[in-house]
């Protein structure tokens, strides 16, 4: 069977000049690059890697802030069918060993910012043949990116094969190490029409312009990169998050399209009202929420300074894809609904003896079975086994759907609390804290109670200049939650930690309560 033609590579000779990227920083440092120029880098590096040694569905890893040269990588690995790797680069050095020696990487694409990092960690990922650096300084045995492109030609890398890519994205790790969901690419030879059909009903079109709100190592913000590129669209790259920088660039741009976690979300929101004024912020038609849940509240925050009409949500994971969506017209009248499943994706819900829940509003544990689903977990066939059940298969997420079929995810398995033989799902407690307008963040756990077994614990982080108590705090949520639900504790601090998707890292703040205690918490 013949290859279809790359898309980078249609696009390319489609509109040659039409700006790919552009990498516009806040010390006035703009790099942008044409869909032709784009096309070349990525074929330079694409035969760069091959000529290193790497053959088709071999690992490539990559480190760095969002760049251009980050999306090149990206683009490089699927032309030379090999597995791009993102390595988050706020791990540490041991972190970041594991998932280069986990993933068997043989070949390293590394920001220069990161370069010392690779220096002191060489000698612990021998598999790697090569360390290439780019947009700056390099360390002793490494190779300049630019240096080492030079030769290779710019046309596009064809050895006749016919493999379909794939990539690996390590899970974000919130309750134990990270595993690598390995999955056919976005954009490959045999993509199933879900994902197209997806983008037609949501009204994606060549002419949007595309800004990044998230790390590109994390799997949605560069798959929605990914996604903006096959459609032709310009993206707007914010090396690192910073909330009224993005919206200059919002301005600037004219950007049209949005995929974004709630943390950056919130701290946009959160600006004065005479900071977000400054900017326009009506270019915006197609904002995606995703990563995690966003509050109602969040959602009504959002939708008081962005388009009321822009605003969809997906419901998906790194392993599952994308499973359900909720369009702009049900925002407001189903809070904490994700939406319904996309076409082709089918969704059941299991309970605790295994039984298939068909009751509305009952929670049970979330499976899917869809086209879209990750192949395997790399070298970890048996926690891929675990995952699946009849054909379906589940990241532990708790879910209920109601009698329109609207499902809300109640939270992941692992992070529900059991409080006196009840079940307690703490994303229904944050929502109910976050609606308070004092509060900009919350995160709820269980911690050990020697009556109850576990008991509801919560931290608040206040809006920056506002003073809350504990009192306020209770009385505010009595109203809303049954009593059973209510925070036995609460305690205040001024961030909460999150990982590179946006997702609180409950791990780290509940782990010093639970210190000589026997709870188990599930990878």
């Amino acid at each position: 069977m013949e290859r279809e033609p790359d898309f980078l590579t249609t696009h390319a000779e489609a509109t040659p000049d039409k700006p790919a990227a552009i990498d516009d920083r806040p010390d006035g440092t703009i790099r942008s690059v044409s869909f032709a120029e784009l096309e070349s880098r990525a074929n330079q590096l694409a035969h760069a890697i091959r000529d290193a040694g790497a053959r088709p569905h071999d690992r490539v890893a990559w480190s760095g802030p969002n760049s251009i040269d980050a999306l090149v990588v990206i683009h490089a690995a699927r032309k030379a069918r090999v597995t791009p790797v993102a390595i988050n680069y706020r791990f540490t050095d041991d972190e970041t060993v594991f998932v280069v020696a986990d993933s068997d990487a043989v070949f390293a694409w590394i920001d220069a910012e990161y370069a010392e990092r690779f220096a002191r960690i060489r000698p612990r990922i021998p598999a790697v043949a090569s360390v290439v650096v780019f947009d700056g300084e390099l360390a002793e045995g490494q190779l300049a990116a630019d240096d080492l492109l030079a030769p290779y030609p710019t046309e596009a890398f064809d050895d006749g094969g016919n493999e379909a890519p794939f990539t690996m994205h390590y899970t974000s790790g919130t309750t134990g190490r990270p595993k690598g969901a390995v999955r056919g690419s976005l954009g490959g030879v045999d993509q199933d029409q879900e994902l197209p059909n997806l983008l037609e009903v949501i009204g994606y079109g060549p002419g949007d312009v595309y800004i990044t709100s998230g790390p590109l190592y994390h799997s949605g913000p560069g798959e929605f990169a990914t996604l903006s590129t096959m459609l032709g669209n310009t993206i707007v790259i914010q090396r690192r998050f910073d909330a009224e920088d993005w919206l200059r660039l919002v301005d600037h741009y004219r950007v049209t399209s949005i995929y974004a976690a709630p943390t950056p979300i919130r701290r946009i929101c959160a600006l004065p009202a005479e900071v977000k004024a400054r900017y326009d912020r009506s270019s915006v038609r197609i904002a995606m929420a995703g990563a995690a849940p966003w509050t109602h509240a969040l959602k009504l925050d959002y939708l008081a300074d962005f388009p009321e009409d822009s605003l969809w949500e997906v419901y998906g994971s790194t392993e599952l894809g994308v499973n359900t969506l909720l369009a702009p017209a049900d925002q407001r009248r189903k809070p904490g609904s994700c939406g319904k499943p996309i076409r082709g994706v089918e969704i059941a819900l299991f309970d605790d003896a295994g039984k298939r829940v068909t009751t509305p509003d009952t929670p049970g544990e979330l499976f899917v079975r869809s086209p879209l689903l990750f192949d395997a977990y790399h070298k970890n066939p048996d926690q891929f086994a675990e995952s699946e059940r009849d054909g379906f298969h589940s990241v532990g997420d708790v879910a209920m759907f109601d009698d329109e079929g609207f499902f809300t995810i109640c939270d992941r398995k692992a992070d529900m609390i059991i409080s006196g033989g009840v079940n307690i799902y703490p994303l229904e407690i944050e929502a109910a804290l976050e609606a308070h307008e004092g509060v900009e963040e919350a995160a709820v756990f269980g911690i050990p109670n020697e009556e109850w077994g576990e008991a509801v614990h919560a931290v608040v982080v206040p809006i920056a200049g506002v003073s809350l108590d504990a009192d306020a705090i209770d009385t505010h949520v009595r109203v809303r939650l049954a009593g059973f639900k209510v925070p036995r504790s609460i305690e205040f601090r001024d961030e909460l930690p999150h990982n590179g998707a946006g997702k609180v890292l409950k791990r780290e703040l509940r782990e010093s309560h639970w210190v000589g205690h026997a709870r188990k918490l599930v990878s």
